[in-house]
């Protein structure tokens, strides 16, 4: 075997691990969710087990992540990424960026409605940063009911109670930068000092 192809799989096994822990996840849960005894994922994170698609399947359907992603293939000569939206809460989902954990980038689309719906605040761990592209957004965090037009951004931490929808029953397009809990948007305005 070729150097290339050693390097990929000796990354395999800190790939999980991080993956693991950024989830939140321990071994005892993933051996549960995938019938993998705990010792055999233990030697595999610390790459004392060589991956085989017996074990990456099981954890890339648990992950919800391409097995490529999971054992860092590099990526063909197409550089078009071919995006496939997810559908939930009566909404798409487009996800822009494909590496797991971290900040994960989307583009959210609120389709039109006879009437606008009532909130339904939920809560989760993390940060959510958002900018509106197009149609009026409807933003409850907490206890602010805010409406942001196109151009408008907000960021807010998502363990406060929290409702996107339509203003106005119109479409809504935007993006939507989420992090786990401590990730945050930086944003810099103005021009980089002068050395």
């Amino acid at each position: 075997m070729d150097g290339g192809t050693e390097d990929v799989l000796g990354a395999v096994g800190p790939r999980l691990r991080a993956l693991r822990r950024d989830r939140g996840v321990t071994l005892a849960d993933l051996s549960a969710a995938t019938g993998v005894s705990e010792s055999t994922l233990s030697r595999l994170e610390s790459g004392q087990r060589r991956a085989t698609l017996e074990l990456l399947l099981p954890l890339a359907r648990i992950y919800d992540v391409p097995l490529d992603d999971l054992v860092g293939a590099p990526r063909t000569g197409d550089p078009r990424i071919h995006l496939k939206p997810i559908r939930r809460f009566g909404m798409v989902f487009v996800p822009l960026s494909r590496r797991p954990g971290g900040t994960q980038a989307f583009k959210m689309i609120i389709p039109s409605r006879p009437r606008p719906l009532e909130p339904t605040p939920q809560t989760h761990e993390g940060f959510e940063w958002l900018y509106v592209l197009s149609g009026r957004l409807r933003l409850v965090v907490g206890e602010r009911d805010l409406t942001l037009a196109p151009g408008e951004a907000a960021e807010f931490d998502t363990s406060l109670p929290h409702w996107l929808g339509s203003a106005d029953g119109g479409a809504v397009e935007l993006l939507v930068l989420f992090g786990l809990q401590g990730v945050r948007a930086h944003v810099r305005t103005g021009s980089p000092p002068v050395a």
